[in-house]
């Protein structure tokens, strides 16, 4: 598969570009970054040609499936533009930053029969699936309630321009810590539970950069079998990244990237305890997983001629949680979601 990839920031260097180099079903052809010297050094590092208009690179007939790895604002425009030059195409997420702009891009892939993946990565952490697998099965029995965290110091730590990154701008991120972090955790919890959110009431604001975006957000979601739980997103830990979740079940509690050693951890009713050493979780930190998983199912999907694992449609429903999220900090309401 002839492979292009538009933006050439962090996630980018250290998730997209090598995972395609390491895949044996994958060729890079095109790099596209605004910047030109960014986009000629992975160019030549990759052994590929750069671009700096993505129009241009689309244009380029070799190139069979795009990554879309910009800032917030430009993934639909660009989805859409590549779906409708004919491209497959993996968008980071969050999708988007409007329902409408969403279902745009799920209209361009339909229209143009062409494969349309949002790069949610949580739920192939082999602890994820595994929790969902058990609740699936009714081992853990009927669940109460949940707790999701995820935080870490901020992009200003990792993002290739640091304090003056563009998540921190509203312009051109849209939403801060909830569309950078918080949209994982709302796409984790309803892949876990295997239902939709359909309230979420939220407060969120800024506190510990300076930015003109979140930085901190503290949720409660229901969903719609009537499970409460929180779900909290911040870019001020300024210890160790916090990636974990908690399920409470009749039957057990499950603890998920939660111990230094154990990925899951089930705690019984009875008493008696599993514990599961599947490997640190993808992180940015030093020791994370060296691969998402996010590019290996996008192939395989492509060249199977299979669904995606994660549809424009399901990045489309977990979007839909943090701008409910957004709007319940702005107006003080809880927000109703509908399926």
């Amino acid at each position: 598969m002839k492979i292009g990839v538009i933006g050439c920031g962090s996630i980018a260097q250290h998730r997209h570009l090598p995972e395609y180099a390491a895949h044996p079903d994958a060729e890079i052809v095109a790099v596209c970054d605004i910047v030109p010297e960014r986009a000629q050094t992975i160019a030549d590092q990759y052994g590929t040609r750069a671009y700096t208009d993505y129009h241009e690179m689309l244009a380029n007939e070799e190139v069979e499936a795009v990554s879309v790895c910009t800032p917030n604002y430009l993934h639909a425009p660009i989805s859409i533009a590549a779906l409708h030059a004919g491209k497959h195409v993996l968008c980071e997420k969050p999708m988007a930053l409007t329902v409408e702009d969403a279902d745009k891009m799920i209209e361009a892939a339909k229209s143009n029969q062409k494969t349309l993946m949002i790069g949610h990565n949580q739920r192939f952490v082999r602890s994820h699936e595994i929790a969902r697998e058990l609740i699936e099965s009714g081992k853990i029995g009927k669940i109460y309630s949940f707790r999701t965290t995820f935080g870490h110091g901020g992009p200003d730590t990792w993002s290739v321009d640091g304090k003056h990154s563009w998540f921190f701008q509203q312009e051109k991120a849209g939403i801060g810590a909830m569309a950078d972090l918080g949209v994982h955790k709302a796409d984790l919890i309803r892949y876990l539970l295997g239902e939709e959110i359909v309230e979420v009431a939220a407060f969120a604001g800024t506190f510990a950069k300076s930015a003109t975006v979140d930085d901190n957000a503290v949720c409660i979601l229901k969903t719609e079998s009537g499970i409460v739980g929180t779900l909290t997103a911040s870019w001020s830990y300024v210890s160790k990244e916090d990636n974990s979740t908690i399920i409470y079940g009749e039957r057990a509690i499950l603890r998920l990237e939660d111990h230094p050693h154990y990925s899951l951890i089930v705690e019984y009713a009875n008493g008696e305890e599993a514990h599961y050493a599947l490997g640190k979780i993808q992180s940015n930190e030093e020791g994370g997983q060296n691969t998402s998983h996010v590019i290996d199912h996008f192939l395989k999907s492509v060249i199977n001629h299979e669904e995606v694992p994660v549809t424009g449609s399901e990045g489309k429903r977990s979007l839909g949680v943090i701008l409910a999220a957004m709007e319940s900090s702005q107006t003080g309401k809880v927000i109703k979601i509908h399926p």
